[in-house]
């Protein structure tokens, strides 16, 4: 905004009454003449100007150039001031413009801001560059509503909710019943904007942990993939292994057969009935061979024992030597039937 200087020092005269700077603002006929061409309207202005200052002595009307959103200028009257909220609340400057449309077109306000005492975030009524808002603003009646009522509405609004400061307790407020309507609809609004910001932080919580949850059914998912992929190589490698474990059992069969060899035996009892030693040295020998493979075998599953922690060290250092020293017997008489002879073994 441009302060409009040369001739309007005579706002700024020492003590001047109000009424004489609103006549002298109202019928300059200069370049720097107020954008109000109808007589009616200047007087219906300077009414509601000497009405707003009689109750708020502290707003005092000057004039200065309003850039429109298309950059024209025109030269507007403003009411400038602090406006008094409570004794427990600070002050809020703010500038009433009075629109070249008055009062058909309602005023424009301001809250007057910087770098040392920003506007609160998030606040209903007034944004980060200071424009305000409000149910008298948003429902102007012309003719019914003047600048007297809305500097009331805006000591309601902001005793509400202070642009700059936080209040440590709630609000007294009065019962539905006994407000007028402008400020019952200004409470409205105030608790639906809170409400919507706590639904929007809520909504965003909610949000994220659902990009959270997606992220993660992502994750599984990409492990499921892996494990049916796994799955499906382990059944294609059990499959050739049954095609492998039927062929050789074919193949043994076809052996049986065509040695002859008694297939009931085999498929009734154990295997080594299907064989038949020549004499009893063969027996001792396959007898103590099968023990010394199984002692080696039995070796081996108390080292992976071992590993695992299944049994204590103390446990597998006494079975070790228990079934070594087995083992050693086992073989000893093992190596001396090798040195007495080959075995026979005769198919039956």
């Amino acid at each position: 905004m441009l302060i409009i200087p040369v001739s309007f020092t005579l706002f700024t005269m020492a003590s001047p009454s109000q009424l004489e700077i609103i006549d002298n603002a109202m019928f300059c006929n200069t370049k720097f003449a107020l954008a109000y061409p109808d007589p009616d309207q200047k007087w219906l202005i300077r009414r509601h100007l000497i009405s707003l200052h009689r109750e708020f002595s502290s707003l005092c009307p000057i004039v200065d150039t309003y850039i429109h959103h298309d950059g024209g200028g025109v030269n507007l009257l403003k009411v400038d001031g602090y406006l008094y909220i409570s004794h427990s609340l600070p002050l809020v400057r703010i500038n009433i413009w009075v629109h070249e449309h008055y009062p058909h077109m309602a005023p424009m306000v301001h809250v007057n801001t910087d770098l040392t005492n920003p506007i609160r975030l998030n606040h209903p009524f007034v944004d980060p560059s200071g424009l305000t808002t409000s149910s008298y603003l948003h429902t102007w009646r012309p003719f019914e509503y003047d600048l007297l009522g809305l500097a009331r509405n805006l000591v309601n609004i902001f005793s509400l909710d202070h642009p700059f400061y936080v209040a440590s307790v709630p609000p007294n407020m009065s019962h539905p019943s006994y407000v007028s309507k402008i400020e019952g609809m200004d409470r409205l609004w105030w608790m639906l904007h809170y409400d919507m910001i706590a639904l929007r932080e809520d909504t965003n919580d909610e949000v994220e942990q659902l990009a959270a949850l997606q992220g993660e059914m992502r994750a599984r998912v990409d492990i499921t993939d892996n494990m049916i992929i796994g799955l499906d190589h382990e059944k294609t490698e059990l499959k050739q292994r049954v095609k492998e474990m039927t062929d050789g059992a074919d193949t043994l069969v076809n052996w049986l057969s065509v040695n002859k060899v008694n297939l009931s035996v085999v498929i009734g009892g154990r295997v080594e009935d299907a064989f038949e030693c020549v004499d009893e040295i063969s027996t001792m020998k396959m007898e103590w061979q099968a023990e010394d493979d199984a002692l080696e075998e039995l070796l081996f599953k108390l080292d992976d024992a071992l590993v695992k922690d299944v049994i204590s060290h103390e446990t597998y250092i006494k079975q070790v030597r228990v079934l070594a020293r087995e083992q050693f017997f086992a073989r000893a008489k093992l190596e001396k039937l090798n040195r007495e002879g080959s075995s026979i073994f005769q198919v039956f």
